[in-house]
């Protein structure tokens, strides 16, 4: 062997140690992140609305919650405020009193077929302990072509795949940081292009092409292209200013806290720690959220995750053509230089 063989062999070496240990952390990473936060479920917190001045309804959940801690009474200040809090997602049940001095519960299993499942548990036991009547109602169903209401969830780890691995692709052909503002405004456009056709194509998946949301194509393509390019602005970002090794930060963020975390698979109430608020700030959780405001609830509760969506895809934008501007001119510099030999790094290119 060679001389030169055997420098970049030792110049290969370090860095392929490097990115096996950083594979093996984000892998471990992993397991830990998805068999914790799901090994067992255990719901704490379930809110549940109930009128001020219904003294039935609140005396039976002031007697669960001095039980259990499953679940946890919000007060309005009438009927109508209960009712409106259903609707925009603040609670997942309201308790009333009901016909023939019995209780009325109603839910919403959109926002939450765990969640809701679980209050319906707890409050039929006790009702039964007090030999009250109880009556549920199921205000806002899930379609039944999805009883478990996890099509959002998967639907949305689809888009959000989608748009870091786009972005990976472009980072390893063209190189992760563009060397201009005008190529990192290509690369914007041609992520944007790609969001919306990725957007439709998901859309058809679970509308035409499986019969779910056969009357929302357009509302689910349009947040399907919001969630991809949000995911790709984000990626871009951070890849254009670590290279590729900024994927690996992508990955831990949007896929190993980010799917658990999301509030796609159980309820925020059943996560632990700090996972449960996750959803209000990650792609994944504001997608699946902005979803199911959408097809269920009319839009209600649907301003915050669009407005973050829209944020995390601007300020993704920016910190691209930051990084650019910064790493793509010093590359351009180096490139100028008489004693830079070979091909550019696919970390510094584009």
């Amino acid at each position: 062997m060679d001389n030169a063989s055997q420098g970049r062999d030792r110049d290969w070496a370090p860095r392929s140690i490097g990115l096996l240990l950083g594979t093996l952390v984000l892998a471990t990473a992993f397991i830990a992140a998805y068999v914790g936060a799901l090994h067992q479920p255990t719901p704490r917190d379930l809110p549940v609305g109930v009128a001020l001045g219904d003294q039935r309804a609140q005396a039976t959940l002031d007697a669960v919650r001095g039980q259990t801690n499953i679940i946890k009474p919000v007060g309005y200040d009438d009927a109508s405020a209960a009712e409106h809090g259903l609707l925009s997602r603040a609670v997942y049940a309201v308790l009333s009193t009901g016909p023939d001095n019995g209780l009325l519960l109603t839910i919403a299993s959109a926002s939450g077929p765990s969640a809701t499942s679980a209050i319906k548990e707890v409050l039929t036991t006790a009702a039964t302990r007090s030999g009250t009547p109880l009556k549920v109602v199921d205000e806002v169903p899930v379609t039944s072509a999805d009883p478990r209401g996890v099509v959002p969830f998967y639907l949305n780890v689809g888009y959000v795949l989608g748009g870091y691995l786009a972005s990976t692709v472009l980072g390893i052909s063209a190189g992760t940081t563009p060397r201009t503002v005008r190529r990192a405004g290509l690369r914007i456009a041609a992520l944007a292009v790609y969001s919306v056709l990725l957007g439709i194509a998901g859309a058809v998946v679970v509308g035409p092409v499986l019969d779910i949301w056969h009357h929302d194509v357009p509302t689910i393509a349009a947040i399907g292209a919001l969630a991809v390019f949000a995911a790709a602005m984000f990626a871009s970002a951070i890849q254009g200013w670590l290279g590729v090794a900024g994927t690996a930060l992508v990955i831990l963020l949007l896929v190993v806290l980010g799917n658990p975390g999301s509030g796609g698979i159980y309820a925020p109430e059943f996560l632990p720690g700090v996972l449960r608020g996750m959803h209000r700030w990650n792609i994944p959780g504001l997608a699946n959220d902005l979803s199911k405001a959408a097809v269920y609830f009319d839009w209600r509760s649907a301003g915050w995750p669009a407005f973050a969506l829209a944020l995390w895809a601007v300020l993704g934008g920016l910190g691209l053509l930051g990084a650019s501007l910064v790493r793509g001119r010093r590359t351009v510099t180096s490139d100028s230089g008489p004693t830079r030999p070979g091909p550019a790094p696919v970390g510094d290119g584009g």
